[in-house]
């Protein structure tokens, strides 16, 4: 991926994939994102590259029946989204970038990141399990492994894992500095993954944290070898994206999360409105310091040229 200062090479588009073929079925919490199946997503993809979006971050959709307290489905190299990345690999080579999310949460039948042990989040339990997910996506062909969940110590792991088996060239987008937003909702709905109990605070951080926590979060990443730092959610945190890009010296990813998307779909009458709030919206990610901006809106602003 290219890191610049230009809004639209630092855009990447996030997919949902599900099983199936001919899937496309709208999310009503997210106007203009839909689940789609490999075959329609390849279709879609097509037409972001068509319009300029040569970045893509993809989540996997796990079906209910499929679920298990361990997520063992999310390292099938059978499921959507691993098959996804090899179709989308074979077809684009290194024209296209990918991004594939790592959590167990859209694969466990409780809803949460991590293996649950006396009912609680596991850590150590959890990590194997992200390590194993990783290297199923690295075989497939992804670019980067973009770890989500927030375990402590799982970037190190990935990374040594990636190493030892021999994807050197993979990448890892660390989900360094997240949240325990209230602005997930919507993605919870796209991609079945709600907690059947409980909250995420246990390993999420505090919406009341300041940036010191977020910039050593972020250079303990670093240092265990993440290659992106990820910030998210990206509006109501601009102060931190700020001290992190300042702090450390790999690029900083900022997630345009879905509650932030659909406020700005729900408030906007016309798509000229709509134009001015994700051009004001991206260059504030811009201006802060970041250096990738991952945003639902990442396919009309290009298709329709608002930043040429």
């Amino acid at each position: 991926m290219i890191f610049s200062s230009g809004i639209k090479s630092s855009l990447v588009q996030p997919h949902f994939v599900v099983a199936g073929s001919g899937v496309d079925d709208a999310i009503e919490t997210m106007p203009g994102i839909n689940r789609q199946s490999v075959d329609v997503l390849m279709e879609t993809i097509a037409g972001d590259m068509d319009n300029g979006i040569s970045s893509h971050m993809l989540f996997g959709v796990v079906d209910s029946h499929e679920k298990d307290p361990m997520a063992s489905k999310a390292s099938d190299s059978e499921m959507p989204l691993q098959r996804a990345v090899l179709q989308l690999k074979e077809k684009y080579g290194n024209e296209i970038v990918l991004m594939t999310d790592v959590c167990l949460c859209t694969a466990t039948d409780h809803g949460h990141c991590g293996v649950i042990h006396n009912q609680e989040i596991d850590n150590d339990l959890t990590i194997p399990e992200l390590v194993r997910i990783s290297l199923s996506h690295a075989e497939a062909g992804a670019d980067y492994i973009a770890a989500s969940d927030m375990m402590d110590g799982r970037v190190k792991a990935i990374r040594k894992a990636l190493e030892s088996e021999g994807f050197t060239s993979t990448g890892i987008l660390s989900y360094s500095v997240k949240y325990a937003s209230s602005f997930y909702g919507p993605f919870r709905d796209a991609a079945s993954s709600s907690p059947n109990h409980g909250d995420r605070k246990s390993h999420q951080m505090d919406i009341r944290s300041g940036y010191k926590e977020a910039v050593f979060e972020a250079m303990s990443d670093q240092k265990e070898g993440a290659d992106v730092i990820m910030i998210k959610p990206a509006i109501t945190y601009l102060d931190v994206v700020r001290q992190v890009a300042d702090s450390v010296s790999k690029p900083v990813a900022v997630y345009n999360v879905s509650g932030e998307y659909s406020m700005v779909m729900a408030s906007s009458k016309d798509i000229s409105e709509r134009k001015a709030m994700v051009q004001e919206i991206f260059y504030s990610f811009n201006r802060a310091g970041a250096d990738i901006i991952v945003s639902y809106h990442a396919r009309e602003a290009m298709s329709q040229k608002w930043f040429d």
